[in-house]
């Protein structure tokens, strides 16, 4: 346990600033599942979440929660995924 004031002060913003960093990276990893599910349904549906998840993305990577490199390649990831998902032919109507 700390012992000096500032040393319990900084055990406190750091217990505050690990519940916030949690928090946003769950909130990442939901959007990300969300991206998921999307890509059985339409393509519409599909785009939304695309947007969603990627300003989740961009909004952890600005606060430095996730690291830059990463949120970059996810998005990358979810892009080539919307996009084979746009280019596959469609199932024709019978």
């Amino acid at each position: 346990m700390p012992h000096t004031r500032s040393a319990k002060k900084n055990l406190r913003k750091t217990a505050k600033r690990r519940l916030h960093n949690r928090a946003v990276k769950k909130g990442v990893k939901t959007e990300l599942k969300g991206f998921q599910v999307a890509l059985e349904g339409p393509i519409e549906e599909l785009r939304t979440q695309f947007k969603l998840a990627c300003k989740k993305l961009d909004k952890a990577a600005a606060k430095r929660v996730v690291h830059a490199n990463m949120a970059a390649r996810k998005k990358s990831q979810l892009a080539r995924a919307l996009n084979a998902k746009e280019a596959a032919p469609k199932p024709a109507a019978t």
